[in-house]
């Protein structure tokens, strides 16, 4: 029998495990396909006796997407009355996350359920998804990666960011580390600004950390100084954002030069707090963010970001899930490429854009005109 140690019911997905084979190929011992290697099956049912698998149509169905449901699973959103208007407005990462998944999800014949959590009661919200569903796609932070192990045995796992380090799990990441480089070059060799600060994600948040080390290594070796990491956490949130810009004004001291977020609601949240206080961004403080959701483009200034591929996250993500539930290859950590794209809120006007020339010869940076 079983001797995991845990009480969830024992699936497909642990015998092939036990096995060291696909659930492909568990799915054909079960069903009596005669094609199988002798040795292998021998392997296949020692692993079910042991386990005290029970076959049944639902785990014979896994095998062969009979449900056709694929289960992505996100942060919820705050509610709290105190919530900005502006990020109500604002088309946020995971909606573009989640058009990008849905096309590809319909594509393939699947349906997509979504499924929004917050961190607290996550864990107990996957593990009801994993019986109704085909496999999982888990949004930056919603758990932990050193918990997603018991999960990724009862039904396939991508991880949509994380470190990608997870064993069990399929990764789909964007280069963090080489655009926040980009972003700390340019502000401290074209702008000339010397004292910066970088605004956080969740904590704990993988991406927000790659970008956070990126930015503030890069800024030092070119002779700046980063302000210490906890006068600035975020939330990834405009509101939270307007909350670390007040916290930071009742500190004192003199604001740094340039403000880096970890996303653009932050970065669009930083802003508004900022110009509340009638300091004006770039004038008095420059601001930047990471994603380049649409909005950023039309706000004043436009928001100089990170581009990274929104929508291809979750097309990725879901072509990567169904390339575990159908036992096909696939790579463990799949990292997509960012891009700078400057605009306005750093301080780049139309006669600044030849001290850009470097970047945009290299195709590493998109420089966007006002208007």
């Amino acid at each position: 029998m079983d001797s995991r140690g845990d009480s969830a019911p024992v699936t497909i997905y642990d015998v092939a495990e036990r096995a060291g084979v696909s659930i492909a190929t568990v799915s054909r011992v079960v069903n009596g396909h005669r094609s199988i290697r002798p040795d292998t099956q021998e392997r296949v049912l020692r692993a079910i006796r042991e386990l005290g698998f029970v076959p049944n149509s639902a785990a014979r169905g896994l095998s062969s997407g009979s449900k056709k449901v694929i289960g992505l699973v996100f942060a919820r959103l705050p509610t709290e009355d105190d919530l900005l208007e502006l990020e109500e407005e604002t088309l946020l990462f995971t909606d573009s996350v989640i058009r990008g998944a849905e096309y590809a999800a319909q594509s393939n014949g699947y349906s997509l359920l979504l499924h929004g959590t917050r961190r607290a009661t996550a864990a107990s919200a996957i593990a009801s998804l994993t019986s109704a569903t085909d496999g999982l796609i888990l949004a930056d932070q919603v758990l932990s990666e050193r918990r997603v192990a018991p999960i990724a045995r009862r039904v396939p796992v991508v991880l949509l960011a994380g470190s990608g380090r997870s064993r069990t799990a399929v990764t789909v990441r964007v280069d963090n580390r080489t655009s926040m480089g980009e972003m700390a070059e340019h502000l401290v060799l074209v702008h000339g600004k010397r004292r910066l600060a970088f605004l956080s994600g969740a904590p704990d948040s993988p991406d927000s950390e790659a970008r956070a080390s990126a930015f503030r290594e890069t800024a030092e070796a070119l002779g700046a100084s980063v302000e210490p990491d906890e006068w600035w956490v975020g939330d990834w949130s405009s509101a939270g954002a307007v909350e670390t810009v007040r916290r930071r004004l009742r500190r004192g001291g003199t604001l740094p030069d340039a403000i880096a977020c970890a996303s653009d609601s932050t970065a669009i949240g930083v802003q508004h707090a900022l110009s509340a206080e009638g300091i004006q961004v770039p004038a008095d403080v420059a601001v930047t963010g990471f994603d380049d959701i649409p909005l950023a483009r039309h706000i004043a200034p436009a928001l100089t970001t990170i581009n990274q591929p929104i929508q291809r996250l979750g097309r990725v993500a879901v072509e990567a899930l169904l390339a575990k539930i159908n036992g096909v290859a696939c790579a463990r950590d799949i990292v997509l490429p960012t891009r700078l794209v400057v605009r306005a809120s750093c301080g780049c006007a139309p006669n600044a854009l030849q001290a850009l020339d470097r970047w945009r010869s290299d195709g590493d940076a998109l420089v966007e005109q006002p208007g």
